[in-house]
């Protein structure tokens, strides 16, 4: 069910390293680039688990035989961290339909939090293959409203999490909540420790706030 890429090396870990460091972090459009670049990255490993078919394709010279996956895929973020490595996904699979979940902390004044849901534009999901895409999974409770929601739009076949930086709380959380044979987790790294506030350590601080600039 889980797919922890950190467990080899590759140039992955590259990308990983500019977007927690702070001082690349003050370059907001690199730091975009480097979450498209991990979903560039997790969208191929993803496309080795999925069902292929044979088409035959003519050249100048002949016919070749090739095999190409045999899905229909949607690509679904959370707003509005989500949107790099929703566009890195999209650069792999061009042809997939697109749907984008709402959803925000609402804090109380003793620090504590719940996540709401805010809006979901999403095409028909029945027996479609969604890829879900957040840059962090802390404590696993947006992911969990996310794929809810989703389900409102149908069953898929399966539903792929691809995440940059999660915590193992939010990874154990989402363990005890979805079926393998339903859900299957692919991040790029997995930090120890998550504060009582939400916030994964080391992790890279505020995702959205990164990309896009602070919130008001």
């Amino acid at each position: 069910m889980i797919h922890n890429l950190s467990e080899r090396n590759t140039v992955l870990n590259s990308f990983i390293r500019e977007i927690r460091d702070v001082g690349i972090q003050k370059d907001s459009m690199r730091f975009r680039r480097n979450l498209e670049r991990i979903g560039e990255i997790l969208g191929y490993e993803i496309s080795k688990v999925l069902r292929y078919r044979s088409i035959e394709v003519e050249t100048s010279l002949g016919m070749a035989l090739v095999n190409v996956p045999n899905e229909q895929i949607v690509l679904a973020s959370i707003l509005r961290a989500g949107l790099p490595m929703h566009q890195g996904l999209q650069s792999i699979f061009d042809a997939a339909e697109n749907a984008f979940v709402s959803a925000f902390r609402s804090y109380e004044e003793d620090g504590s939090f719940d996540i709401e849901f805010g809006h979901l534009s999403s095409p028909e999901l029945d027996n479609k293959v969604v890829i879900l895409a957040d840059p962090m999974l802390a404590s696993g409770a947006s992911i969990e409203l996310a794929y809810r929601e989703l389900l409102e739009r149908g069953l898929p076949r399966h539903i792929h999490i691809a995440v940059a930086i999660a915590s193992k709380d939010g990874i154990e959380y989402l363990l005890r909540r979805f079926s393998p044979d339903r859900v299957t987790i692919w991040v790029a790294a997995i930090d120890d420790e998550l504060t009582a506030h939400g916030y994964i350590v080391p992790g890279l601080g505020d995702a959205g706030d990164l990309a896009f600039g602070t919130k008001l």
